[in-house]
């Protein structure tokens, strides 16, 4: 019998100063069972990172033809495609292909991985890549909550997210273009 996915309820207060974007979100989402604590933190902070009224998110590890994130328009086109994790230049350029933009908040052993896969993706012009630090991604994944209650305030590039555990402070490394 295949595991089902576990869902979690999120409350956000985000404060986006840098895009000027004042938003209380209430929403569901679900982990997948073979996704860890870290990577769903991480498609929440892609989600909080890029928002948008019209950004969802996809099935990611249930189907590799979506990705974790998406912003669709009235049409069904692909405006912004946004991946999570490492993925490999391979499909890197087979998501380039399918938007307008793709965006990927990598986090991990970027180091390793950056010095292999960003020279093969850098010439295409609709690619943006962030890092995140595993430290601090590891801190606010530890013991994730089924009920997610955090305020987020993105000021310079940086996320101050508070939770029940405190302050921690996320500051995305752009290693290729920007938000």
């Amino acid at each position: 019998m295949a595991l089902s996915a576990t869902p979690y309820k999120v409350d956000v207060n985000l404060t986006d100063l840098d895009r000027n974007v004042y938003e209380t979100l209430r929403f569901t989402v679900a982990r997948h069972p073979s996704e860890t604590e870290d990577r769903m933190c991480a498609r929440l902070i892609a989600y909080l990172l890029w928002y948008s009224e019209a950004l969802a998110f996809g099935r990611g590890l249930s189907d590799v033809d979506e990705p974790a994130l998406w912003e669709k328009s009235l049409d069904g086109r692909v405006l912004h495609w946004i991946e999570v994790g490492l993925p490999d230049a391979e499909r890197l350029t087979w998501c380039s292909r399918r938007a307008e933009r793709v965006s990927l908040l990598a986090y991990g052993r970027v180091d390793l991985w950056e010095n292999k896969v960003l020279p093969a993706v850098a010439a295409l012009k609709n690619v943006h890549v962030a890092g995140l630090p595993q430290e601090a991604l590891a801190t606010i994944a530890e013991g994730l909550p089924r009920s997610i209650n955090w305020a987020v305030m993105i000021s310079d590039g940086s996320l101050f997210i508070t939770d029940e555990n405190g302050q921690h402070e996320v500051t995305p490394q752009w290693l290729l273009r920007d938000r």
